[in-house]
C-alpha cells in the first residue's frame, strides 16, 4: 500500500457515509497483566449510540494515521498451516456467519493474550466491514447513476487501547446550589491514542492482497516484535530507519565518508526526483545498485566505481536483488528536515535548501557558511555584513 491508498480508506471512518459499511463490532475488555479474556460484547455496529459510533470511527482513523515504514508498516506473512493468523482472517474475511466471525476474532484476541500480558487493563476490538471505491466521480453525463461501477472492499480492522483512571473532578449541582466532588471508578478507555493494531487485506488501487496486512504501532518506530511474529505470523518489517542507514553504509562503502554539501544536495534532489517521477503511480519507488551508482554519479562526486558500489551493496545487504524504498532516505524535502548541531548552534534546514549551507575553513578555523537573501535581525538589531575572512579590529587590539 502506498501513502494514497493508506489515505483513502482513512478518509472513510465518517459517520454517513454510503461508501463505508460497518457489520460487526466485537469488543474484547482484558484486566492487565492477565491472560484471560473478562468480558466479551459484539454488537451491530449501527445499533450503537450516534456518539459512540463517533468515538470508535476516531479511533479506526487514528489507528490509520502516520508514516508507512515508520509508524505504518505492510507486512508479508510466513508461510503458516491452518491454525496461522492469515488463514484465520482469511476465513473470517470470508463467512457469512457472525458467530463463525466472532469466534475468529476471539481467537486471535486469545492468541495476543498468549503472547504479552499489558501493565493496564486493555480493550481490544475488531470490526468487520466494507468501502466501496468508484472508479470514476459522477458527472454531468452521468447524473443518474453516481459511479460507472463501483469496487467493494471487505476488511478487519483491529485496534488496542488502553485504559486509564478517570479524572477527579468538582462538579456544581444547579439543583443543590452545592459543589460536589464527582466520584467516578470505572476506568476510561483511551480511544484517542491507540496503542496497536492491524488492517486486513491489504488493498493496492482496486486490489485486494490477502496475502498481506497492515500493521500499526503506537508509537512511530517501536514495533512490537511479539505482535508482528507471534501474532500475525508475519515478517518482520524493515524500517525508514533501517532503508537510511543502510544507504548511508553504502555510499561511505564505496565512496568514503566525507563530500561537500553541493554533492549531499545533489544526492538528495536526484532520489526525490525519482519519487516525485512515481507519485501519480501506483509503484512504490525503489532503488537497487544500479540506482544507487547513478545516484552517486549524477550527485557530482568524483572517480564512482560502479563495481565498487556493487560490492559495497552485496557488504551491507548481502543480497545483490535487495531494494531500498526511495522515500526512506531523503529526509522529509521541503522541511527543514536536517539538523546540524554544533557547540554554538543548531541549525535546521531542508534538502532542497541545502546547498546554501557550506562548510569552509580560513586560518586554521572550520565556519558554517549559510547564504541569505536578506540581512540577519538578532534582538532587533540588525547585522552589518562583514568581508569574510577579515580581520576584526578588536583582535588587532587585543594582540
Amino acid at each position: 500500500m502506498n501513502k494514497k491508498d493508506v489515505s483513502h480508506i482513512r478518509n472513510q471512518f465518517k459517520r454517513q457515509n454510503d461508501h463505508l459499511q460497518i457489520e460487526e463490532i466485537y469488543n474484547v475488555y482484558v484486566m492487565k497483566e492477565s491472560s484471560e479474556i473478562y468480558h466479551e460484547q459484539t454488537r451491530p455496529f449501527e445499533r450503537l449510540e450516534e456518539d459512540e459510533q463517533t468515538l470508535f470511527l476516531t479511533n479506526f482513523k487514528k489507528l490509520l494515521a502516520g508514516q508507512l515504514d515508520q509508524k505504518l508498516f505492510e507486512l508479508s506473512f510466513n508461510t503458516g498451516g491452518e491454525d496461522s493468523a492469515q488463514q484465520r482472517l482469511y476465513q473470517a474475511l470470508s463467512t457469512d456467519d457472525k458467530e463463525t466471525w466472532q469466534s475468529h476474532m476471539k481467537n486471535m484476541a486469545k492468541k495476543l493474550l498468549d503472547a504479552r500480558q499489558y501493565e493496564t487493563d486493555v480493550v481490544i476490538t475488531f470490526i468487520k466491514a466494507s468501502y466501496t471505491k468508484p472508479t470514476r466521480s459522477r458527472t454531468d453525463e452521468t447524473a443518474e447513476d453516481e459511479f460507472d461501477s463501483t469496487y467493494n472492499h471487505p476488511f478487519i480492522l483491529c485496534t488496542i487501547n488502553q485504559t486509564q483512571d478517570p479524572k477527579k473532578e468538582l462538579h456544581f449541582d444547579y439543583a443543590e446550589k452545592a459543589f460536589k466532588y464527582n466520584v467516578v471508578v470505572d476506568p476510561v478507555i483511551n480511544l484517542d491514542k491507540p496503542i496497536g493494531g492491524f488492517l486486513y487485506p491489504c488493498f493496492v488501487d482496486h486490489a485486494q492482497d490477502v496475502n498481506r496486512v497492515l500493521y500499526s504501532v503506537g508509537q512511530s518506530k517501536e514495533i512490537d516484535l511479539t505482535f508482528v511474529e507471534d501474532v500475525l505470523d508475519a515478517k518482520e518489517p524493515t524500517t525508514a530507519s533501517e532503508d537510511k542507514f543502510t544507504f548511508e553504509e553504502i555510499v561511505r562503502d564505496a565512496y568514503g565518508y566525507e563530500m561537500n554539501t553541493d554533492n549531499l544536495a545533489s544526492m538528495y534532489e536526484s532520489i526525490q526526483r525519482t519519487i516525485e517521477t512515481y507519485e501519480e503511480t501506483d509503484e512504490e519507488p525503489v532503488l537497487d545498485y544500479k540506482d544507487i551508482g547513478e545516484v552517486l554519479h549524477y550527485s557530482g562526486l568524483p572517480d564512482v566505481d560502479p563495481d565498487k558500489v556493487k560490492t559495497a551493496f552485496e557488504n551491507v545487504t548481502d543480497n545483490e536483488q535487495h531494494e531500498l524504498k526511495a522515500r526512506n532516505i531523503v529526509p522529509k524535502y521541503n522541511q527543514k528536515s536536517i539538523k546540524i548541531d554544533t557547540k554554538v548552534a543548531k541549525v535546521a534546514i531542508s534538502p532542497e535548501d541545502l546547498r546554501h549551507v557550506k562548510q569552509v575553513q580560513m586560518n586554521g578555523r572550520r565556519y558554517l557558511m549559510i547564504e541569505v537573501e536578506e540581512n540577519t535581525v538578532i534582538d532587533g538589531f540588525t547585522m552589518i555584513p562583514e568581508a569574510f575572512g577579515q580581520k576584526d579590529s578588536n583582535d588587532d587590539q587585543s594582540q
